[in-house]
Protein backbone atom coordinates (compact mmCIF):
# COMPACT_ATOMS: atom_id res chain seq x y z
CA UNK A 1 0.00 0.00 0.00
CA UNK A 2 2.81 2.40 0.91
CA UNK A 3 4.59 1.69 -2.38
CA UNK A 4 1.36 2.39 -4.26
CA UNK A 5 0.92 5.74 -2.48
CA UNK A 6 4.55 6.68 -3.20
CA UNK A 7 4.12 5.79 -6.87
CA UNK A 8 0.86 7.76 -7.06
CA UNK A 9 2.50 10.76 -5.39
CA UNK A 10 5.41 10.62 -7.84
CA UNK A 11 3.06 10.33 -10.83
CA UNK A 12 0.87 13.25 -9.75
CA UNK A 13 3.86 15.39 -8.80
CA UNK A 14 5.46 14.80 -12.21
CA UNK A 15 2.17 15.53 -13.99
CA UNK A 16 1.46 18.75 -12.11
CA UNK A 17 4.96 20.20 -11.73
CA UNK A 18 6.54 18.73 -14.84
CA UNK A 19 3.72 19.42 -17.28
CA UNK A 20 0.65 21.34 -16.13
CA UNK A 21 2.43 23.96 -14.03
CA UNK A 22 5.00 24.66 -16.75
CA UNK A 23 2.15 25.17 -19.22
CA UNK A 24 0.42 27.60 -16.84
CA UNK A 25 3.02 29.41 -14.72
CA UNK A 26 5.30 30.91 -17.38
CA UNK A 27 2.57 31.79 -19.97
CA UNK A 28 0.46 33.50 -17.29
CA UNK A 29 3.49 35.43 -16.06
CA UNK A 30 4.16 36.56 -19.64
CA UNK A 31 0.52 37.66 -20.06
CA UNK A 32 0.69 39.63 -16.81
CA UNK A 33 3.96 41.19 -17.97
CA UNK A 34 2.68 42.19 -21.43
CA UNK A 35 -0.71 43.55 -20.34
CA UNK A 36 0.84 45.55 -17.50
CA UNK A 37 3.47 46.96 -19.87
CA UNK A 38 6.23 45.20 -17.99
CA UNK A 39 5.25 46.41 -14.53
CA UNK A 40 8.20 44.61 -12.92
CA UNK A 41 10.65 46.40 -15.22
CA UNK A 42 9.17 49.90 -15.63
CA UNK A 43 8.61 50.27 -11.87
CA UNK A 44 11.85 48.57 -10.83
CA UNK A 45 13.52 51.81 -9.71
CA UNK A 46 10.40 52.95 -7.86
CA UNK A 47 10.36 49.72 -5.88
CA UNK A 48 13.30 50.94 -3.82
CA UNK A 49 11.65 54.28 -2.99
CA UNK A 50 8.45 52.50 -1.96
CA UNK A 51 10.54 50.15 0.17
CA UNK A 52 12.18 53.17 1.80
CA UNK A 53 8.79 54.53 2.79
CA UNK A 54 8.31 51.39 4.87
CA UNK A 55 10.98 52.63 7.29
CA UNK A 56 8.78 55.64 8.10
CA UNK A 57 5.58 53.79 8.96
CA UNK A 58 3.69 55.14 11.96
CA UNK A 59 1.26 52.40 13.05
CA UNK A 60 1.40 49.22 15.12
CA UNK A 61 0.85 47.03 12.04
CA UNK A 62 3.88 45.49 10.30
CA UNK A 63 5.48 47.89 7.84
CA UNK A 64 5.98 47.29 4.15
CA UNK A 65 9.66 46.56 4.87
CA UNK A 66 8.85 44.14 7.69
CA UNK A 67 6.48 42.26 5.38
CA UNK A 68 9.26 42.15 2.78
CA UNK A 69 11.74 40.87 5.37
CA UNK A 70 9.33 38.18 6.50
CA UNK A 71 8.60 37.03 2.93
CA UNK A 72 12.31 37.09 2.06
CA UNK A 73 12.81 35.03 5.23
CA UNK A 74 10.69 32.35 3.64
CA UNK A 75 12.41 32.61 0.29
CA UNK A 76 16.04 33.09 1.30
CA UNK A 77 17.38 30.09 3.18
CA UNK A 78 16.67 26.46 2.50
CA UNK A 79 15.26 27.30 -0.92
CA UNK A 80 18.36 29.25 -1.92
CA UNK A 81 21.04 27.14 -0.26
CA UNK A 82 19.71 23.57 -0.20
CA UNK A 83 17.07 24.07 -2.92
CA UNK A 84 19.54 25.34 -5.53
CA UNK A 85 21.87 22.46 -4.71
CA UNK A 86 18.99 20.03 -5.28
CA UNK A 87 18.16 21.69 -8.62
CA UNK A 88 21.78 21.35 -9.78
CA UNK A 89 22.04 17.75 -8.59
CA UNK A 90 18.88 16.61 -10.37
CA UNK A 91 18.45 19.00 -13.31
CA UNK A 92 22.01 20.12 -13.96
CA UNK A 93 23.16 23.74 -14.47
CA UNK A 94 20.37 24.33 -17.00
CA UNK A 95 17.83 24.24 -14.17
CA UNK A 96 19.27 27.55 -12.92
CA UNK A 97 18.43 29.26 -16.25
CA UNK A 98 14.80 28.19 -15.93
CA UNK A 99 14.81 29.41 -12.33
CA UNK A 100 15.79 32.82 -13.75
CA UNK A 101 12.91 32.74 -16.24
CA UNK A 102 10.45 31.73 -13.55
CA UNK A 103 11.80 34.56 -11.39
CA UNK A 104 11.61 37.31 -14.03
CA UNK A 105 8.08 36.55 -15.17
CA UNK A 106 7.18 35.68 -11.60
CA UNK A 107 7.94 39.26 -10.56
CA UNK A 108 4.79 40.32 -12.44
CA UNK A 109 2.78 37.46 -10.97
CA UNK A 110 3.93 38.38 -7.48
CA UNK A 111 3.04 42.04 -8.09
CA UNK A 112 -0.56 41.22 -8.92
CA UNK A 113 -1.16 38.50 -6.32
CA UNK A 114 0.22 40.70 -3.53
CA UNK A 115 -1.68 43.77 -4.77
CA UNK A 116 -4.88 41.70 -4.70
CA UNK A 117 -4.04 40.47 -1.20
CA UNK A 118 -3.77 44.07 0.01
CA UNK A 119 -6.95 45.08 -1.80
CA UNK A 120 -9.09 42.37 -0.21
CA UNK A 121 -7.43 42.28 3.23
CA UNK A 122 -9.64 42.19 6.32
CA UNK A 123 -9.16 44.07 9.59
CA UNK A 124 -9.13 41.94 12.73
CA UNK A 125 -10.71 43.07 16.04
CA UNK A 126 -7.20 43.64 17.49
CA UNK A 127 -6.31 45.94 14.59
CA UNK A 128 -4.14 43.46 12.66
CA UNK A 129 -4.72 42.80 8.98
CA UNK A 130 -5.25 39.36 7.46
CA UNK A 131 -5.52 38.41 3.81
CA UNK A 132 -4.15 36.29 1.01
CA UNK A 133 -5.51 33.99 -1.71
CA UNK A 134 -8.26 32.45 0.45
CA UNK A 135 -9.57 35.96 1.11
CA UNK A 136 -9.37 37.30 -2.45
CA UNK A 137 -10.93 34.07 -3.69
CA UNK A 138 -13.81 34.44 -1.24
CA UNK A 139 -14.37 38.20 -1.61
CA UNK A 140 -13.07 38.77 -5.13
CA UNK A 141 -14.61 35.79 -6.89
CA UNK A 142 -17.81 35.56 -4.85
CA UNK A 143 -19.92 37.20 -7.56
CA UNK A 144 -18.36 35.20 -10.39
CA UNK A 145 -18.25 31.77 -8.78
CA UNK A 146 -21.05 32.03 -6.23
CA UNK A 147 -20.91 29.27 -3.62
CA UNK A 148 -17.85 27.74 -5.28
CA UNK A 149 -15.63 30.62 -4.10
CA UNK A 150 -15.74 29.82 -0.34
CA UNK A 151 -15.12 26.14 -1.12
CA UNK A 152 -12.11 27.05 -3.27
CA UNK A 153 -10.84 29.30 -0.47
CA UNK A 154 -11.25 26.39 1.94
CA UNK A 155 -9.27 24.08 -0.37
CA UNK A 156 -6.50 26.66 -0.78
CA UNK A 157 -6.20 27.13 2.99
CA UNK A 158 -6.01 23.37 3.50
CA UNK A 159 -3.21 23.07 0.94
CA UNK A 160 -1.46 26.08 2.51
CA UNK A 161 -1.35 24.61 5.99
CA UNK A 162 -0.22 21.18 4.70
CA UNK A 163 2.49 22.62 2.43
CA UNK A 164 3.90 25.38 4.62
CA UNK A 165 2.54 24.69 8.08
CA UNK A 166 3.83 21.11 8.00
CA UNK A 167 5.94 19.99 4.99
CA UNK A 168 8.11 23.10 4.52
CA UNK A 169 8.75 23.37 8.24
CA UNK A 170 10.06 19.79 8.10
CA UNK A 171 12.25 20.71 5.11
CA UNK A 172 13.76 23.75 6.83
CA UNK A 173 14.40 21.73 9.98
CA UNK A 174 16.04 18.96 7.93
CA UNK A 175 18.28 21.41 6.05
CA UNK A 176 19.37 23.11 9.26
CA UNK A 177 20.02 20.02 11.36
CA UNK A 178 21.89 18.31 8.50
CA UNK A 179 24.11 21.37 8.19
CA UNK A 180 24.76 21.47 11.94
CA UNK A 181 25.59 17.75 11.90
CA UNK A 182 28.07 18.21 9.05
CA UNK A 183 29.75 21.26 10.55
CA UNK A 184 29.74 20.48 14.26
CA UNK A 185 28.97 16.77 14.39
CA UNK A 186 25.87 17.70 16.38
CA UNK A 187 23.14 15.04 16.57
CA UNK A 188 20.26 16.10 14.33
CA UNK A 189 17.61 15.34 16.94
CA UNK A 190 19.20 17.61 19.56
CA UNK A 191 19.68 20.37 16.99
CA UNK A 192 16.02 20.01 16.09
CA UNK A 193 14.97 20.30 19.72
CA UNK A 194 17.12 23.42 20.16
CA UNK A 195 15.63 24.96 17.03
CA UNK A 196 12.12 24.12 18.24
CA UNK A 197 12.71 25.92 21.54
CA UNK A 198 13.91 29.10 19.81
CA UNK A 199 11.02 29.00 17.32
CA UNK A 200 8.47 28.62 20.12
CA UNK A 201 9.81 31.73 21.88
CA UNK A 202 8.98 33.80 18.79
CA UNK A 203 5.82 32.33 17.31
CA UNK A 204 3.92 32.51 20.59
CA UNK A 205 4.41 36.29 20.38
CA UNK A 206 2.30 36.57 17.23
CA UNK A 207 2.91 38.19 13.85
CA UNK A 208 4.25 41.46 15.26
CA UNK A 209 7.06 39.71 17.14
CA UNK A 210 7.78 37.53 14.11
CA UNK A 211 7.99 40.60 11.84
CA UNK A 212 10.23 42.43 14.33
CA UNK A 213 12.69 39.54 14.54
CA UNK A 214 12.73 38.98 10.76
CA UNK A 215 13.36 42.69 10.19
CA UNK A 216 16.80 42.36 11.79
CA UNK A 217 17.84 38.74 11.21
CA UNK A 218 17.07 38.40 7.50
CA UNK A 219 18.75 41.52 6.04
CA UNK A 220 21.93 40.97 8.07
CA UNK A 221 22.35 37.33 7.03
CA UNK A 222 21.26 37.88 3.42
CA UNK A 223 23.72 40.76 2.94
CA UNK A 224 26.58 38.86 4.58
CA UNK A 225 25.90 35.75 2.51
CA UNK A 226 25.73 37.85 -0.68
CA UNK A 227 29.04 39.55 0.20
CA UNK A 228 30.69 36.19 0.80
CA UNK A 229 29.37 35.01 -2.55
CA UNK A 230 30.65 38.18 -4.19
CA UNK A 231 34.10 37.47 -2.75
CA UNK A 232 34.02 34.02 -4.36
CA UNK A 233 32.99 35.49 -7.72
CA UNK A 234 35.67 38.20 -7.65
CA UNK A 235 38.42 35.71 -6.77
CA UNK A 236 37.25 33.41 -9.58
CA UNK A 237 36.37 36.14 -12.07
CA UNK A 238 37.96 34.50 -15.12
CA UNK A 239 35.84 31.35 -14.59
CA UNK A 240 32.51 33.17 -14.08
CA UNK A 241 31.67 33.69 -17.79
CA UNK A 242 32.25 30.00 -18.45
CA UNK A 243 29.99 28.99 -15.54
CA UNK A 244 27.23 31.30 -16.79
CA UNK A 245 27.63 29.92 -20.31
CA UNK A 246 27.28 26.40 -18.94
CA UNK A 247 24.00 27.40 -17.26
CA UNK A 248 22.60 28.79 -20.54
CA UNK A 249 23.76 26.00 -22.85
CA UNK A 250 22.64 23.28 -20.45
CA UNK A 251 19.19 24.88 -20.28
CA UNK A 252 18.58 23.86 -23.88
CA UNK A 253 20.12 20.41 -23.65
CA UNK A 254 23.37 21.38 -25.40
CA UNK A 255 25.52 20.01 -22.59
CA UNK A 256 24.10 16.56 -21.94
CA UNK A 257 27.13 15.43 -19.95
CA UNK A 258 26.14 17.56 -16.97
CA UNK A 259 22.53 18.52 -17.67
CA UNK A 260 19.83 15.91 -17.35
CA UNK A 261 18.40 16.90 -20.72
CA UNK A 262 16.20 19.89 -21.48
CA UNK A 263 13.07 18.26 -20.05
CA UNK A 264 14.40 17.62 -16.57
CA UNK A 265 16.24 20.96 -16.57
CA UNK A 266 12.99 22.82 -17.24
CA UNK A 267 11.05 20.71 -14.75
CA UNK A 268 13.56 21.24 -11.96
CA UNK A 269 13.97 24.93 -12.83
CA UNK A 270 10.23 25.53 -12.57
CA UNK A 271 9.82 23.29 -9.53
CA UNK A 272 12.79 24.63 -7.55
CA UNK A 273 12.23 28.16 -8.89
CA UNK A 274 8.69 28.14 -7.57
CA UNK A 275 9.91 26.57 -4.32
CA UNK A 276 12.56 29.28 -3.98
CA UNK A 277 10.78 32.50 -5.00
CA UNK A 278 7.17 31.32 -4.50
CA UNK A 279 5.86 33.70 -7.20
CA UNK A 280 2.39 32.48 -8.13
CA UNK A 281 2.25 30.11 -5.20
CA UNK A 282 0.10 32.48 -3.17
CA UNK A 283 2.21 32.22 -0.03
CA UNK A 284 3.75 35.72 -0.02
CA UNK A 285 0.32 37.43 -0.38
CA UNK A 286 -0.59 36.13 3.09
CA UNK A 287 2.29 38.17 4.52
CA UNK A 288 1.85 41.08 2.11
CA UNK A 289 -1.73 41.57 3.33
CA UNK A 290 -0.54 42.05 6.91
CA UNK A 291 1.42 45.21 6.06
CA UNK A 292 0.32 48.82 6.51
CA UNK A 293 0.54 50.65 3.16
CA UNK A 294 -1.30 53.60 1.64
CA UNK A 295 -2.05 51.81 -1.63
CA UNK A 296 -2.31 48.10 -2.53
CA UNK A 297 0.10 48.54 -5.45
CA UNK A 298 2.88 49.59 -3.07
CA UNK A 299 3.08 46.16 -1.50
CA UNK A 300 2.80 44.56 -4.93
CA UNK A 301 5.94 46.45 -5.93
CA UNK A 302 7.82 45.51 -2.76
CA UNK A 303 6.97 41.82 -3.07
CA UNK A 304 7.96 41.85 -6.74
CA UNK A 305 11.36 43.16 -5.65
CA UNK A 306 11.69 40.30 -3.17
CA UNK A 307 11.39 37.79 -6.05
CA UNK A 308 14.27 39.55 -7.81
CA UNK A 309 16.40 39.48 -4.66
CA UNK A 310 15.69 35.80 -4.17
CA UNK A 311 16.07 34.34 -7.64
CA UNK A 312 18.25 36.65 -9.68
CA UNK A 313 20.69 37.51 -6.88
CA UNK A 314 20.70 34.89 -4.12
CA UNK A 315 20.05 31.76 -6.21
CA UNK A 316 22.61 32.82 -8.81
CA UNK A 317 25.22 33.43 -6.11
CA UNK A 318 24.63 29.95 -4.66
CA UNK A 319 24.71 28.29 -8.09
CA UNK A 320 28.02 29.94 -9.01
CA UNK A 321 29.56 29.06 -5.65
CA UNK A 322 28.83 25.39 -6.39
CA UNK A 323 29.70 25.45 -10.11
CA UNK A 324 33.04 27.17 -9.46
CA UNK A 325 34.01 24.67 -6.77
CA UNK A 326 35.62 21.25 -7.08
CA UNK A 327 32.48 19.53 -5.78
CA UNK A 328 30.75 16.87 -7.88
CA UNK A 329 27.26 18.36 -7.72
CA UNK A 330 25.50 16.25 -10.35
CA UNK A 331 23.57 13.22 -9.12
CA UNK A 332 24.61 13.41 -5.46
CA UNK A 333 22.37 11.82 -2.82
CA UNK A 334 19.87 13.59 -0.57
CA UNK A 335 22.25 13.93 2.36
CA UNK A 336 24.98 15.55 0.23
CA UNK A 337 22.48 17.91 -1.45
CA UNK A 338 21.64 19.33 1.97
CA UNK A 339 25.25 20.35 2.66
CA UNK A 340 26.55 20.79 -0.89
CA UNK A 341 26.67 24.60 -0.71
CA UNK A 342 28.71 24.69 2.47
CA UNK A 343 31.11 22.05 1.10
CA UNK A 344 31.54 24.13 -2.08
CA UNK A 345 32.08 27.32 -0.11
CA UNK A 346 34.66 25.49 1.98
CA UNK A 347 36.60 24.81 -1.24
CA UNK A 348 36.74 28.54 -1.91
CA UNK A 349 37.44 30.16 1.45
CA UNK A 350 38.48 27.36 3.77
CA UNK A 351 36.92 25.05 6.30
CA UNK A 352 35.56 27.93 8.38
CA UNK A 353 32.94 28.50 5.64
CA UNK A 354 31.26 25.24 6.59
CA UNK A 355 30.66 26.63 10.08
CA UNK A 356 29.43 29.94 8.71
CA UNK A 357 26.95 28.28 6.34
CA UNK A 358 25.74 26.05 9.14
CA UNK A 359 25.13 29.13 11.30
CA UNK A 360 23.63 31.14 8.41
CA UNK A 361 21.37 28.28 7.42
CA UNK A 362 20.29 27.95 11.03
CA UNK A 363 19.21 31.61 11.09
CA UNK A 364 17.67 31.45 7.60
CA UNK A 365 15.76 28.30 8.49
CA UNK A 366 14.70 29.81 11.79
CA UNK A 367 13.22 32.83 10.01
CA UNK A 368 11.77 30.61 7.24
CA UNK A 369 10.01 28.48 9.84
CA UNK A 370 8.51 31.63 11.36
CA UNK A 371 7.30 32.59 7.89
CA UNK A 372 5.85 29.14 7.21
CA UNK A 373 4.25 29.16 10.63
CA UNK A 374 2.51 32.46 9.91
CA UNK A 375 1.08 31.12 6.65
CA UNK A 376 -0.34 28.16 8.55
CA UNK A 377 -1.74 30.46 11.22
CA UNK A 378 -3.43 32.50 8.49
CA UNK A 379 -5.08 29.30 7.23
CA UNK A 380 -6.20 28.36 10.75
CA UNK A 381 -7.71 31.82 11.24
CA UNK A 382 -9.56 31.49 7.93
CA UNK A 383 -11.20 28.30 9.19
CA UNK A 384 -11.80 29.44 12.79
CA UNK A 385 -11.62 33.27 12.96
CA UNK A 386 -10.34 34.93 16.14
CA UNK A 387 -9.93 31.67 18.05
CA UNK A 388 -6.73 31.77 20.11
CA UNK A 389 -7.22 28.20 21.36
CA UNK A 390 -7.05 26.89 17.78
CA UNK A 391 -4.02 29.10 17.07
CA UNK A 392 -2.18 27.91 20.18
CA UNK A 393 -2.90 24.26 19.36
CA UNK A 394 -1.44 24.88 15.90
CA UNK A 395 1.64 26.50 17.48
CA UNK A 396 2.35 23.38 19.52
CA UNK A 397 1.92 21.23 16.39
CA UNK A 398 4.45 23.41 14.55
CA UNK A 399 7.00 22.96 17.34
CA UNK A 400 6.49 19.20 17.02
CA UNK A 401 7.07 19.31 13.27
CA UNK A 402 10.33 21.21 13.79
CA UNK A 403 11.56 18.29 15.86
CA UNK A 404 10.13 15.75 13.39
CA UNK A 405 11.97 17.43 10.51
CA UNK A 406 15.28 16.57 12.18
CA UNK A 407 14.57 12.85 11.75
CA UNK A 408 13.00 12.55 8.28
CA UNK A 409 14.41 12.00 4.78
CA UNK A 410 14.85 15.01 2.47
CA UNK A 411 13.57 12.99 -0.48
CA UNK A 412 10.30 12.16 1.29
CA UNK A 413 9.71 15.76 2.34
CA UNK A 414 10.47 17.24 -1.10
CA UNK A 415 8.38 14.64 -2.91
CA UNK A 416 5.31 15.29 -0.78
CA UNK A 417 5.70 19.08 -0.67
CA UNK A 418 6.24 19.29 -4.44
CA UNK A 419 2.80 17.76 -5.04
CA UNK A 420 0.93 19.97 -2.57
CA UNK A 421 2.91 23.02 -3.71
CA UNK A 422 1.90 22.39 -7.34
CA UNK A 423 -1.78 22.10 -6.37
CA UNK A 424 -1.46 25.25 -4.25
CA UNK A 425 -0.02 27.17 -7.22
CA UNK A 426 -2.74 26.01 -9.61
CA UNK A 427 -5.56 27.11 -7.30
CA UNK A 428 -3.91 30.50 -6.72
CA UNK A 429 -3.06 31.10 -10.39
CA UNK A 430 -6.65 30.30 -11.34
CA UNK A 431 -7.87 32.99 -8.93
CA UNK A 432 -5.25 35.59 -9.93
CA UNK A 433 -6.03 35.05 -13.63
CA UNK A 434 -9.75 35.67 -13.03
CA UNK A 435 -9.00 38.74 -10.87
CA UNK A 436 -6.32 40.12 -13.21
CA UNK A 437 -8.64 42.87 -14.58
CA UNK A 438 -9.17 44.07 -11.01
CA UNK A 439 -5.42 44.03 -10.41
CA UNK A 440 -4.88 46.10 -13.57
CA UNK A 441 -7.49 48.59 -12.37
CA UNK A 442 -5.66 49.04 -9.05
CA UNK A 443 -2.31 49.34 -10.86
CA UNK A 444 -3.68 52.05 -13.16
CA UNK A 445 -5.09 53.97 -10.21
CA UNK A 446 -1.61 54.01 -8.67
CA UNK A 447 0.02 54.95 -11.99
CA UNK A 448 -2.43 57.81 -12.59
CA UNK A 449 -1.80 59.31 -9.16
CA UNK A 450 1.95 59.12 -9.69
CA UNK A 451 1.57 60.73 -13.11
CA UNK A 452 -0.49 63.53 -11.54
CA UNK A 453 2.40 64.31 -9.21
CA UNK A 454 1.19 62.60 -6.05
CA UNK A 455 4.31 61.60 -4.14
CA UNK A 456 2.68 58.77 -2.18
CA UNK A 457 -0.55 57.59 -3.87
CA UNK A 458 -3.42 56.84 -1.49
CA UNK A 459 -6.07 54.20 -2.06
CA UNK A 460 -9.63 55.56 -2.04
CA UNK A 461 -11.91 52.63 -1.26
CA UNK A 462 -14.97 54.64 -2.30
CA UNK A 463 -13.74 54.54 -5.92
CA UNK A 464 -14.03 50.74 -5.76
CA UNK A 465 -17.56 50.50 -4.37
CA UNK A 466 -18.42 47.70 -6.76
CA UNK A 467 -15.88 45.39 -5.08
CA UNK A 468 -16.36 43.43 -1.87
CA UNK A 469 -13.53 45.07 0.06
CA UNK A 470 -13.24 45.90 3.76
CA UNK A 471 -13.33 49.71 3.82
CA UNK A 472 -12.36 49.76 7.49
CA UNK A 473 -8.97 48.32 6.51
CA UNK A 474 -8.39 51.41 4.35
CA UNK A 475 -9.10 54.08 6.94
CA UNK A 476 -5.45 55.00 6.96
CA UNK A 477 -3.58 57.34 9.29
CA UNK A 478 -2.63 60.48 7.40
CA UNK A 479 1.01 61.25 6.76
CA UNK A 480 2.48 64.63 5.87
CA UNK A 481 4.06 65.50 2.50
CA UNK A 482 1.91 63.30 0.27
CA UNK A 483 2.20 65.89 -2.51
CA UNK A 484 5.31 67.64 -3.83
CA UNK A 485 6.04 70.95 -2.20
Amino acid sequence: MLDFLNDLNAFLSDLINGKILIAVLIPLGLIFTIWSRGVQFRLFGSMFSVLGQGFQHETDQPSSFQALALSVAGRVGGGNIAGVAAALAIGGPGAIFWMWIVGLVGMATSYFECTLAQLYKQKEPNGDFRGGPAYYIKHGLGKKLGGVAPVLGFVYSLLLIVTFGFAFICFQSFATTSSMESAFDAPRLWSGIGLAVIVSLVIFGGVRRIASVAEFVVPAMAVFYALLGLFVLVTHLPQVPGALATIVTSAFGFNEAVAGGIGIAIMMGVDRGLFSNEAGLGSAPNVAAAAYVEHPAQQGMVQSLSVFIDTIIMCTVTALIILLSAQNYFGVDDATQGVLTQLALGDHVGDWAEYFIAFALFLFAFSSIMYSYYLGENAVDYYIPDNMLAVNIYRFIVVGFVVLGATVSLGDVLSFSSLTMGLLALVNLFAVALLFPVGLRVMRDFDQQRKAGVKIPVFDADKFDDLDINKEAWQLTERPSRHPG
